[in-house]
């Protein structure tokens, strides 16, 4: 259940060229987002979640970007004192108003219920304020966010420390230091250039 908000707070990327990239941005990866998430969004529900019932317009992509800046504002909190991603530390919210942001998002949900089917196990559904698929996704991700944050996961959150990269990870390895081997190279590469050239 924890994996949407990661999803959403991997929106933001490193473009390539030394800048950051937002999928959200354009329609076409705003609506790749939401098709690829659906599975996630329905795991948060109890119930599958039809991604076509959204539309992709710019009012989904402000509700999901508000909840990201929260989420992302969140996540940086959560590593600290180790400095947050570089791609969004200078537009952080301030821990209460991104709090206040995620908790909205998940109230949309509504109340959970548990739902016990025949022959099956117990697990949480929830009875929605609302039918409006929008509302349902950005209070699945707030729910995501407030899961992922009150979990043991919380203490493996890393924000990769490489010179160009803007993600946050889970620690698999208390000698892991970067989101990716690719990372990892990049950084031993640069290290190794500039005392080359200082040398």
């Amino acid at each position: 259940m924890t994996t949407l908000a990661f999803e959403l707070a991997a929106t933001i990327r490193h473009d390539g060229q030394g800048g950051v990239a937002d999928v959200l941005d354009s329609d076409a990866g705003l609506a790749d987002w939401v098709q690829g998430n659906s599975v996630s969004v329905g795991d948060v529900l109890g119930r599958p979640f039809d991604p076509t019932a959204v539309s992709v317009d710019d009012d989904l992509r402000q509700a999901l970007t508000g909840v990201r800046r929260a989420v992302r504002s969140l996540f940086a909190r959560a590593v600290s004192p180790a400095p947050p991603s570089r791609a969004d530390a200078d537009r952080l919210l301030d821990p209460e108003v991104a709090l206040n942001l995620l908790n909205k998002a998940a109230d949309r949900l509504g109340t959970p219920h548990l739902a016990w089917p025949a022959g099956g196990e117990p697990l949480t559904t929830w009875s929605g304020r609302s039918k409006d698929p929008v509302a349902l996704l950005v209070g699945a991700v707030g729910r995501s966010g407030i899961d992922f944050l009150t979990s043991p996961d919380r203490d493996r959150l890393r924000a990769c420390p490489a010179a160009r990269c803007v993600k946050y990870f889970l620690q698999d390895d208390p000698r892991q230091t970067w989101c990716s081997p690719s990372c990892g190279n990049r950084e031993r590469v640069n290290r190794h250039y500039h005392r080359k050239r200082t040398a």
